[in-house]
């Protein structure tokens, strides 16, 4: 009988291995097999093995580190303003009142937004031209001339990050709201009884409580962090010094068609990405292990 049931089993997970071996193994592999050959499409008659050379030759790209501190900074940036600004909006949704639904329900829709239509309503936003906050700057009498937001790398990735952030946040305060509404309002109770304040009750009863939680959020903003593209093209576009890791990539492949030395920029990405992925799973594993211990 219980033979029977994992051949059941299989042949039910088939359809969706087959799907996975097609969609997402056969690309990991193919991308791997470019990044050993010279594989430039503007040039189709000069196709050849290459061995590690693209690896060697992006590690010694000059572009690659500028990519690779962009995208460090505006991670960093994005990490920081998600993660406070998500425990702040869980918080605040975590308030019993009779307008919650309605704030829960406003607060998630910067989420539905494709990440294109918020990085071009941003735009608008911090235009330096007629940008809405320039506008009303010039209009209270605090500036007499429009503030250039993306003359520098920082202050272009800090917008970037607040775009993101905007967008990132209503999905991981979500998260928190439903740990944060499992815990029992008893132990609030009696921290009252005790007379601990709202800071103390936060850190000795609600933080240690929703750690699994955040760490969980901590991985999805990074991983949000890793793959933003739509936000930086239509707020800055492909310029060369505020370029990040996937923007760089894109040109490699796309503009300059170089699909061998592009193939190697995605294995650099996904192995950065997959050492992130590892380090969190193991600071949740370890985590749930302090739990149950």
């Amino acid at each position: 009988m219980l033979k029977k049931n994992n051949k059941l089993a299989w042949l039910l997970l088939l359809p969706g291995l087959i799907i996975m071996l097609g969609l997402v193994f056969y690309p990991i592999v193919r991308t791997f097999e470019f990044s050993l050959y010279e594989y430039n499409l503007t040039k189709p008659d000069s196709i050849f093995f290459t061995g590690f050379d693209n690896y060697f030759q992006v590690f010694n790209d000059s572009n690659f580190y500028i990519a690779l501190k962009n995208t460090l900074l505006m991670s960093v940036f994005i990490i920081i303003i998600s993660f406070f600004g998500s425990i702040f909006i869980a918080l605040i949704l975590n308030q019993h009142t009779k307008v919650t639904p309605i704030l829960t329900a406003f607060a998630i829709l910067p989420w539905t937004l494709p990440p294109l239509v918020n990085g071009i309503i941003w735009d608008f936003i911090f235009y330096s031209g007629y940008g809405l906050i320039n506008k009303i700057l010039i209009g209270i009498g605090i500036i007499d001339t429009p503030i250039l937001w993306a003359n520098q790398t920082w202050t272009v990735m800090l917008i970037v990050a607040i775009v993101v952030s905007w967008r990132v946040i209503p999905m991981c305060a979500i998260i928190l709201l439903s740990h944060l509404q499992n815990i029992p309002q008893t132990y609030y109770e009696v921290s009252q009884v005790e007379g601990s304040g709202m800071i103390r009750t936060f850190f000795d009863i609600t933080l240690p409580i929703i750690k699994s939680s955040l760490i969980i959020i901590l991985m999805q903003i990074t991983i949000a962090a890793l793959n933003v593209f739509d936000e930086i093209v239509s707020l800055v576009g492909f310029t060369l010094g505020d370029q990040t890791l996937l923007i760089y990539n894109y040109m490699n492949l796309f503009t300059y068609m170089n699909f061998g030395f592009g193939s190697a920029i995605t294995y650099v990405i996904m192995i950065l990405s997959a050492l992130i992925g590892v380090f969190y799973i193991a600071s949740m594993t370890n985590q749930e292990e302090v739990n149950h211990g």
